[in-house]
């Protein structure tokens, strides 16, 4: 087939109208009547030629449109399966994943969805022989299809005048739908705040930090994944998933709100001086995290992963542990190893420590999903039928709810064998739990799965956390009574630095008795 290059955007940008947006028609197909959905088609179809049109050129406008085409294709099936918005955040957390993580989201339907939305069309356009038109002519013919383009809107929004005004001020977050456009946006926004805006000098803070302990502490902080509050029975759930926690004097905080909806955010930023409204990627990557605080002021700080890594938190300091590639039985497969494993001859590197107070960080699967059944050994496998797909639609709310409490279980074992390794050493330490999950977690209530949303639209479920705390006896001069009124007190990650600062014995300008989450219970 011969095609000049104004007939290939224009039969490309139909192609993604058509075939890519399903989700963005379904979605605002609650919202408005059918004749203004081929509006929204018309508008979506001159903006992207209208952009092909401008930046395309004989030599770039086929690896363009395969590019996106193929990209679009898989942007298509995660948007219809999960509800996924690809936002500058989803970006960074896509890039910042690993391979077993990759793994977890791969299926035939997606392999479908990348084969026909993506290869075949890219054949069609690798094979279209391009017709060569004089300069003035190909100029010509551009100009006729941004003509067009241009007398086109003034008529939609003759037509439709009402539904613009509500589409563009009260459903604002159906634009994010979009396919490309919503993504190629995010992705420039993404490379503006990564890699054009001036460079940031690293800052350092706390640099007066000493520590000022009487008696050495030992404090781990399990950093969960995705586990919701409104999904522990601590926290009133109907299904008892919390077994041995309900005997271990646990506080659980029922009101703790995350920094974000996606790990890549939340875990730099639960480590971060910065608070959610302040913060960002760039910031925490070029700024002392609460983490390197610690080691500079002495206090043996470790760091063990069995999720993708630290985020950036744990890159400037020298006790950081990567368990996912670890083959270590009974706890590992020839996939993944099941959290337990951060355990794994923890005591060997306490005993080197020698009488140092001590900070550990232990990076949690926890409830990653979609295949929470992975998540957990067999003999957890408390809540029946589950899910063992990872196409979340296919599979009914209790198969999901399921797996997804059986991974709860699963923390609950892992957070009372954690308590009981601490009790070992009640008599050389001050001893502390903290456990914290970086968000919540959706599972198909409202056709959303997973997490990753943008902040100001994710339902609760996924800024909504499980946080815990438990305590040794007498840890430094909180009252673990006053600690208790806790429960119901609105919080939010943004008091963890503060919080860790204290807990662990160092003493810092930088600390903010504000953001101490224990500042009023403290004994004086």
């Amino acid at each position: 087939m011969k095609l000049t290059q104004t007939q290939l955007i224009i039969f490309v940008s139909l192609f993604f109208v058509i075939f890519d947006n399903f989700l963005f028609f379904r979605e605002a197909s609650h919202y408005f009547n059918i004749p203004f959905l081929f509006g929204l088609g018309a508008l979506l179809f001159i903006a992207l030629s209208t952009i092909f049109a401008l930046i395309s050129n004989r030599f770039i406008i086929k690896p363009v449109l395969i590019t996106l085409l193929l990209i679009s294709s898989v942007v298509a099936y995660y948007s219809l399966e999960y509800k996924t918005i690809i936002s500058d955040k989803m970006i960074q957390n896509i890039l910042e994943t690993d391979t077993k993580e990759v793994h977890d989201l791969l299926n035939i339907k997606m392999f479908l969805y990348f084969i026909f939305l993506g290869v075949l069309p890219s054949i069609f356009v690798y094979k279209v022989e391009i017709i060569r038109q004089p300069l003035k002519k190909e100029i010509f013919s551009r100009l006729k299809l941004l003509g067009f383009n241009i007398l086109s809107v003034p008529v939609l929004y003759f037509i439709f005048g009402k539904s613009w005004a509500s589409f563009f001020r009260e459903h604002k977050v159906l634009r994010m739908y979009t396919n490309p456009t919503y993504y190629l946006y995010s992705f420039g926004k993404f490379i503006n705040e990564r890699y054009l805006t001036k460079p940031m000098k690293f800052r350092h803070i706390g640099l007066d930090a000493k520590l000022d302990v009487k008696k050495p502490r030992l404090v781990i902080f399990v950093l969960g994944e995705a586990a919701r509050w409104d999904h522990f029975s601590l926290n009133g759930y109907n299904r008892d998933t919390n077994p041995k926690l309900k005997s271990d004097n646990v506080i659980s905080l029922e009101k703790f709100f995350s920094c974000g909806t996606e790990t890549a955010v939340s875990v730099p930023c639960m480590f971060s001086i910065y608070d959610r409204k302040n913060y960002s990627n760039k910031k925490a990557k070029h700024t002392d995290s609460v983490i390197d605080i610690l080691d500079r002021a002495g206090v043996a700080v470790l760091w063990r992963d069995n999720n993708s890594n630290s985020k950036g938190v744990a890159t400037r300091i020298k006790g950081y542990e990567d368990f996912t590639h670890a083959h270590i039985k009974p706890y590992c497969n020839d996939f993944e190893c099941h959290d337990e494993v951060l355990l794994y001859k923890l005591d060997d590197w306490i005993a080197k420590q020698k009488s140092k107070s001590i900070f550990i960080v232990l990076h949690q699967k926890g409830s990653h999903g979609p295949e929470y059944y992975k998540r957990y050994p067999k003999e957890f496998k408390k809540f029946k039928e589950v899910c063992k797909t990872n196409e979340l639609q296919k599979c009914s709310k209790e198969q999901i709810a399921n797996g997804y409490d059986n991974t709860i279980l699963y923390t609950d074992t892992f957070l009372d064998e954690t308590i009981k390794f601490l009790k070992k050493y009640k008599d050389k330490y001050q001893i502390a739990l903290v456990y914290a999950a970086d968000h919540g977690e959706s599972l198909g209530e409202n056709g959303i799965y997973l997490h990753g949303l943008p902040y100001f639209i994710a339902p609760e479920a996924q800024k909504h956390p499980a946080v815990m705390l438990w305590f040794g006896n007498k840890f430094g001069d909180i009252n673990e009574s006053c600690v208790k009124s806790l429960r119901k007190r609105e919080l939010s990650q943004d008091y963890l630095f503060s919080t860790i600062l204290d807990l662990a014995g160092v003493k810092t300008k930088v600390y903010n008795p504000e953001k101490d989450m224990f500042e009023k219970c403290k004994e004086k």
